[in-house]
């Protein structure tokens, strides 16, 4: 019998992303709902809060759009009956982790938008850092706001713009030139779907095709999951046009330098599922060249090198790949568990049931474990692991991170907390260390960011300070949102 010492597993120690979004538009005029909903049980890591699918007919009357949208898991929110009632040949879909704008069921999306051009549905990842002033400038011209999310700012800009251009992507376009932030959109117009990404290409989307439907999704393990091959990734910048008439269009205006985009690293330390490819990047590779970094500048002698699962994983078997350390298991995750893991808000992740996880005694007794995770934030878990080791009976505790310190918020849809909220915060890693009780701490060195997304420009601002665009003097991340 396994001898399973255990600890309550504080989940806000954890990083959570904002959204995950799919797009489907069947040129043969098959139903699309069902393809919707397998993309995002493979998309359901990015958001656990809330979900919904939009569908509409393009062969119908240009507003009827059918949707489904509600608070709670993928397999909770949709049945076989609800699923069923969703008729329509094109459609979008979302999963939610909000950063920003309260947890409720108006919150959720898809966005569906009824104005004089027909309608527009519209999923969103990511956040805008200048939605409370447009936001203020739509109220003062008589917009009238249903939620408090900075999705329905892009939708009303969008509708407003399509008042005065040919074309729905043309709107898209006159938007982009407003909103400043992360944006990765996916939108359902009466006859195109249209995939746009900001300029510098903080959250991913990617295009595929499966016979004659086509797919924009935040990532590549969606288009596999529902058979589809992957076609290529919408560009930081670009506008992607998908119709039957013409295909693929592309509209590339709105691009900088590629050495000036700005990449989420979290996408590829811990966001985004292992076995997806983020710009033509591994991430199952990226987070295997974490550890082989860690072991080249902080090696230590040990028996054993170990991940706190999921997300350390891949960088602990990096790591003893290139230490020789033999890679083991040494923890168990309940891997049942309700929403009250992923809640946002500091309040209600304090009065949360916390997630149990066990370590095998059998597995660190008597051993010097190296124990990998992808980052730090609060210090909150680490210390409680490293203890579970010790109380397992491991000889000695040495911590690795596949991350920098964080030191910064973020405001572009990463829930990185206030920075007195940061165990790094005015704190050495000789700090930290004791903080948590290992009897060594090292961090992944910041030079080594860009080797993970394979040279691409990426994001460094939650370690440095350093944003690609200036910050909002105004708070928009909802940490303390009641």
């Amino acid at each position: 019998m396994t001898d399973g010492i255990s600890i309550q597993y504080d989940s806000s120690d954890k990083l959570r992303e904002e959204c995950g979004v799919l797009g489907a538009y069947d040129f043969d005029g098959g139903d699309v709902a069902s393809t919707l909903y397998y993309g995002l049980l493979a998309l359901q890591h990015r958001g656990q809060e809330s979900c919904g699918i939009a569908v509409s007919d393009t062969s119908g009357p240009k507003r009827a759009v059918l949707s489904c949208r509600d608070m709670g898991l993928v397999n909770e929110v949709f049945n076989q009956d609800n699923l069923g009632k969703l008729k329509g040949d094109i459609g979008v879909g979302h999963v939610r982790y909000s950063t920003a704008g309260s947890s409720t069921r108006e919150n959720a999306q898809p966005l569906v938008l009824n104005y004089v051009k027909g309608t527009l549905g519209l999923a969103h990842n990511g956040n805008l850092i200048n939605a409370p002033e447009l936001r203020r400038e739509l109220e003062y011209t008589g917009a009238i706001f249903q939620t408090t999310i900075d999705s329905e700012v892009i939708a009303y800009h969008i509708a407003r713009e399509r008042l005065v251009s040919r074309t729905v992507e043309e709107a898209v376009g006159r938007a982009m030139h407003k909103i400043k932030g992360a944006y990765s959109l996916v939108i359902m117009s009466p006859r195109k779907l249209i995939g746009a990404r900001d300029p510098y290409g903080f959250r991913p989307l990617c295009i595929g095709k499966r016979d004659n439907t086509y797919l924009l999704a935040s990532e590549t393990c969606a288009l596999e999951t529902v058979g589809a091959e992957y076609v290529r990734d919408v560009l930081p910048g670009e506008i992607v046009t998908i119709s039957p008439e013409k295909g693929i269009e592309s509209d590339k205006s709105h691009m900088i330098r590629p050495q000036d985009t700005a990449r989420c690293i979290f996408e590829y330390i811990y966001f985004a599922r292992p076995d997806s490819r983020l710009d033509g990047v591994s991430v199952y590779n990226s987070r295997i060249l974490a550890g082989k970094f860690l072991a080249m500048d902080s090696p230590v002698e040990a028996d054993l090198v170990v991940g706190v699962p999921e997300s350390g994983n891949c960088a602990a078997l990096g790591y003893s790949l290139q230490s020789g350390v033999p890679y083991g298991t040494a923890f168990v995750k309940n891997a049942y568990v309700g929403r009250t893991f992923i809640k946002p808000g500091q309040k209600s992740r304090e009065n949360s049931v916390q997630v149990k996880l066990n370590a095998i005694r059998e597995a660190v007794e008597g051993r010097r474990i190296i124990m990998i995770d992808d980052s730090i934030v609060r210090g909150t878990t680490s210390d409680r692991i490293v203890r579970m080791l010790r109380e397992a009976g491991a000889k000695e505790v040495h911590m690795r991170v596949a991350s920098p310190p964080f030191l910064w918020p973020c405001y572009f849809g990463t829930d990185v907390p206030a920075r007195e909220q940061l165990i790094a915060y005015e704190r050495d890693v000789e700090e930290i260390r004791r903080i948590i009780g290992s009897d060594s701490l090292a961090y992944l060195r910041g030079e080594r960011l860009s080797d993970l997304a394979g040279g691409l420009g990426i994001c460094r601002g939650c370690f440095d300070g350093h944003y690609p665009m200036e910050p909002p003097t105004e708070d928009i991340r909802g940490e303390f949102e009641k």
